[in-house]
């Protein structure tokens, strides 16, 4: 979340940085922001100016008794003080729910490198990578392949678990964990810590980390518990230094969850969700780092290094995209979208990068003072980003590494974790 006192001070900026997202209702609830806080600080002065004048009334009811003088009139204007105080601090406490609850909606400020635009079709193209691959034959979709290899069983997942839960088989199962082996090997060696982190967390940290609307969208609730399936291994990630300071001699934090996600997709209406392209069940990879505001801008650029190492290793053909203002999100300051080629001629998002600036750490509690003794400077930087998303990757792989007699090449880099499996065949 922003900084309210920022908000107070620099209104203008915060609004004419909402405009650029083109969401009204945005701007609205900062008006309405604006409002609420101009109340509370009515409130809160006023209940200064009560508690001063009680304090005033003591001090004269202490000096009445003294001198053994009635001080009827004065306890009685005390009580009426004290009624007052009791109806205006819980307004105060009503007017302060309001405004968080305001402020955990405003969006994080855009940095200015962002393109304005109103969706992902104005996200602005950076690079791409590769060579377009070229087929002598009619290129298949990657479930057409994987049921004519017998690698999926669509039907008996569908029956068992509902629409877009599947079992995955043999190789394709190999090929899952290779990718998952593969990213970890590469990003330990980048100095980054492996994490396996809890794959449910409470509303608080999940409060810390996503807009709250994502919750009905994404989020699986376990009936009857303060427990939520964890959409990513970034959101335990991020609330793991939740309420604590951290040491920035200690920084860049840098993390690497591996972890199973369960995503409800209630808002993939219209969206591509051909086969293991949006799956409500999936396993990934994710780069998470705590830094210094100074650190975050050079980390965020080396994230997306790592991440296409990855694909370049992997000999995918993919590019990168600044994402938009209409396309961004709430929680990110800047995002870099990785989009992989596939065969129906188009790219599609197989991970993200994102600067969260301070907008996670404010909402988590997590600030960072400059060694042992020295006072708290402020609050971290958090950055994530999609080092590979495990079903997505696979369908790149089999879908421009396919084959005209149907097998799939499999990526030399992956064959050693996979017992030297060099394709996907027919038995």
């Amino acid at each position: 979340m922003l900084d309210i006192r920022l908000i107070r001070e620099n209104p203008s900026l915060v609004k004419e940085n909402l405009k650029k997202r083109n969401d009204p209702k945005k701007l609205k609830l900062l008006e309405k922001l604006l409002k609420t806080d101009k109340e509370w600080r009515d409130e809160q002065t006023e209940i200064n100016k009560l508690r001063q004048k009680r304090n005033q009334l003591s001090i004269e009811v202490g000096k009445l008794k003294k001198s053994r003088k009635p001080v009827k009139k004065q306890l009685t204007e005390a009580k009426k003080i004290d009624a007052s105080l009791e109806k205006n601090e819980k307004k105060l406490t009503q007017l302060e729910t309001e405004e968080k609850s305001l402020l955990m909606n405003i969006p994080n400020l855009l940095h200015e490198s962002v393109p304005v635009g109103k969706d992902d079709s104005d996200n602005v193209e950076i690079r791409r990578w590769g060579t377009l691959p070229k087929f002598d034959f009619e290129p298949k979709d990657h479930l057409t392949i994987l049921q004519e290899l017998d690698l999926i069983d669509v039907e008996r997942g569908a029956k068992t678990a509902g629409e877009r839960f599947y079992y995955l088989k043999n190789e394709l199962v190999l090929l899952d964990i290779a990718l998952q082996k593969f990213a970890l090997d590469v990003l330990r060696k980048k100095g980054f810590t492996i994490i396996e982190p809890p794959l449910m967390i409470r509303r608080k940290s999940y409060e810390g980390v996503i807009d709250l609307t994502d919750f009905e969208m994404v989020t699986y609730k376990i009936e009857d518990e303060d427990a939520y399936l964890i959409a990513t291994s970034e959101h335990p990630m991020a609330a793991m230094f939740m309420d604590e300071i951290l040491d920035a001699s200690k920084f860049p934090i840098m993390l690497a969850g591996v972890s199973p996600c369960f995503r409800k997709e209630v808002g993939a209406h219209g969206k591509y969700t051909k086969g293991l392209f949006r799956m409500h069940h999936f396993n990934k990879v994710e780069q998470f780092i705590f830094s210094t505001p100074e650190q975050s801008w050079k980390l965020h650029e080396e994230i997306q290094r790592n991440c296409e190492l990855l694909y370049q290793s992997l000999g995918l053909y993919y590019r990168v995209v600044n994402v938009c203002t209409g396309d961004i999100g709430s929680i990110a300051a800047k995002k870099y979208d990785t989009e992989v080629w596939m065969a129906d001629g188009q790219f599609r998002e197989v991970g993200s990068n994102s600067n969260c600036t301070d907008y996670q750490a404010r909402r988590l509690g997590i600030r960072y003072k400059e060694g042992e003794g020295k006072p708290v400077k402020g609050f971290v930087h958090t950055l994530n980003n999609t080092a590979l998303a495990t079903s997505r990757t696979m369908i790149a792989i089999i879908e421009q590494f396919q084959q005209k007699d149907g097998s799939v090449l499999i990526p030399k880099v992956l064959q050693p974790y996979m017992n030297g499996i060099e394709k996907l065949g027919k038995k």
